[in-house]
């Protein structure tokens, strides 16, 4: 859940009875008090309002991978596509026990309509994860989605850049983030083809070369000794004694 010490309001030094009924107390979001993110870090859990009610995020991805990709608004070209993609792929996602969840930085009630485009575009009889309604930025603070000009805008207006991808292992740990430009629309068959390699690699204590795609070979890591890779793998073939590679 949110911790009130990540957020602050700002506020008129007025007294109580000198202020509006009508003002609306916006938060103040400070990059120093914003959490750092890195490769293995535990993903920051957080209580949300999505297209399927209020959710936990750490109990909604249970002890499934996960995808969490966010979007700066409703009703815009470029992530309808991205949602009708991932949505049409979400079979996929499943067979390799993976959860999405989308997010946008508006309120739940738009979604509801925006999906019904992504439906129409995209040929869908159901879209079917979740979509949080981030309008207050929030997890996009805790995530830090933005570039340098968005965050000067979170607690107002369109923020172009909140087009962010993570993926989370069971552990709730982060193993991915890539972030985009508003303008180059994401590549869901790379986020499928990482996930292939991190559970390939969590599997079998293997990493996986350049452009790696599922049935390919494997490299055997440096750390793995010659006599103790036989044992494990069987066959391999070296290349360098630092590259070795085998199947998997």
């Amino acid at each position: 859940m949110f911790s009130r010490s990540l957020f602050q309001t700002s506020r008129p030094m007025v007294a109580k009875s000198q202020v509006p009924k009508a003002v609306r107390y916006v938060r103040t979001f400070k990059q120093e008090e914003q959490p750092r993110l890195r490769i293995n870090a535990l993903a920051p859990n957080f209580t949300a309002e999505t297209t399927q009610g209020k959710l936990d995020f750490h109990e909604y991805l249970g002890n499934s991978w996960g995808v969490l990709f966010s979007h700066p608004a409703d009703f815009t070209p470029v992530c309808t596509t991205e949602l009708g993609a991932f949505a049409k792929l979400k079979p996929e996602f499943d067979q390799r026990n993976v959860k999405l969840i989308g997010l946008s930085a508006e309120g739940v009630d738009k979604h509801q309509k925006w999906i019904k485009d992504i439906e129409e575009l995209s040929n869908l009889d159901k879209f079917s994860f979740p979509v949080i309604g981030d309008s207050n930025r929030e997890v996009a603070f805790l995530y830090d989605m933005v570039d340098e000009e968005g965050f000067k805008n979170l607690s107002k207006g369109i923020v172009h850049t909140i087009r962010s991808v993570f993926i989370v292992d069971p552990a709730k740990k982060i193993r991915l983030m890539i972030s985009y430009p508003a303008s180059v629309g994401r590549n869901s068959a790379e986020v499928l083809r990482v996930i292939d390699a991190l559970q390939k690699g969590d599997s079998k204590g293997v990493v996986t070369p350049i452009d790696w795609q599922p049935g390919q070979d494997v490299i055997i890591p440096p750390t793995v000794s010659d006599a103790d890779a036989k044992k494990k793998f069987g066959d391999f073939k070296t290349a360098k004694p630092y590259l070795r590679f085998t199947k998997a």
